[in-house]
């Protein structure tokens, strides 16, 4: 629990009633220029806090955004991992992410014990991890990843190389299907990919005639097998400004089809339903946490502020440069 002029974080985030008749945006805008900090949303997050942010995005893409301007402040509108990836990159600069329990549960399902052990197993073997994960993780880790250039990460790599793929065994399973490889997978899951319904995705389909399914390399495979298309998130996004078709059943979270209708107006998304009968999408309830509210309350008092320990930070920041170089030098 933190406290600043008696302001107290408790559950994870300020409590603190803010006056209903606050004009909250134009007091966010004003916020950010007299502390000099920038506002990083990702494609997740409800629409209205995108359209707050200064950069909307996949979750390292927003990190690296932010390492490269000159703002003093960072607050993070997404999950932890990502404000911890942030803090990673940019480490003088400081780090706030408006609720503390925004966790990530494909980030949770690989705790750092567990997959030390797990590591140890496996000796002689690179360790290749998503960026979903924990700075522990990461710094536990070889080459970082991300949905976006996992595939060319891996291709980089000897075709005879011992390779460890975690977090996310959907996309590692992807990986290895479409590169050959045989990598050794951590069993790990994002809980919003998982629990797309296959039969209620083919019932829309027959609703919805010429509608093509996109679906993220997290979801599970018969998902990814009829769909028109897998990829990234923001793959996706690009797949529907260029593709020809005016309507498309979306198999990740649902915050994307924000960008979605705002690049393309004239066409038709529809998100993709869970298992359970009574949704019609598949929200992440950690993405949700976050509000204009709470991004008021963190930009003014500056809490709550993300910090990490200098040795782990250097660790962790290794293989996020390596995969970087990589990406360089494969002009991704």
């Amino acid at each position: 629990m933190g406290t600043v002029e008696n302001i107290k974080i408790e559950n994870g985030f300020i409590h603190k009633e803010i006056d209903p008749s606050l004009d909250i945006v134009g007091e966010i805008k004003k916020l950010c220029k007299e502390k000099n900090a920038v506002i990083l949303a990702h494609y997740y997050q409800e629409s209205e806090v995108q359209d707050i942010a200064d950069f909307v995005g996949d979750s390292l893409d927003l990190s690296r955004k932010a390492a490269a301007t000159k703002a003093d402040i960072i607050v993070f509108a997404g999950v932890h991992f990502m404000a911890e990836t942030a803090k990673i990159l940019s480490p003088s600069k400081k780090v706030l992410i408006p609720d503390l329990l925004a966790g990530c549960s494909l980030a949770d399902s690989c705790p750092p014990d567990k997959f030390a052990s797990f590591k140890e197993k496996y000796p002689g073997h690179t360790v290749v991890s998503y960026v979903n994960t924990s700075a522990e993780i990461k710094a536990l880790t070889d080459i970082v990843c991300t949905s976006t250039n996992a595939y060319h990460i891996i291709n980089s790599l000897p075709e005879d190389e011992k390779i460890i793929f975690a977090p996310d065994r959907n996309l590692g399973n992807y990986i290895n299907g479409i590169t050959g490889r045989n990598m050794i997978i951590w069993d790990g899951a994002c809980h919003v990919h998982e629990e797309f319904s296959l039969e209620r995705i083919l019932e829309l389909k027959k609703e919805n005639k010429g509608a093509k399914i996109i679906a993220h390399p997290e979801c599970q495979k018969p998902v990814r097998i009829v769909a028109d298309h897998v990829g990234s998130t923001s793959s996706l996004l690009n797949f529907t400004k260029e593709d020809s078709a005016s309507s498309y059943i979306v198999a990740t979270e649902s915050g994307i089809l924000h960008q979605m209708r705002l690049a393309s107006p004239g066409k038709t998304f529809i998100p993709a339903p869970p298992n359970d009968s009574t949704c019609a999408c598949n929200d992440c309830k950690f993405m949700k946490l976050i509000s204009l509210g709470k991004i008021y309350n963190t930009l003014k008092y500056e809490m709550p502020e993300v910090t990490l320990d200098e040795e782990l930070r250097k660790k962790a920041e290794v293989s996020i440069r390596r995969m970087l170089d990589i990406s360089d030098k494969l002009g991704l």
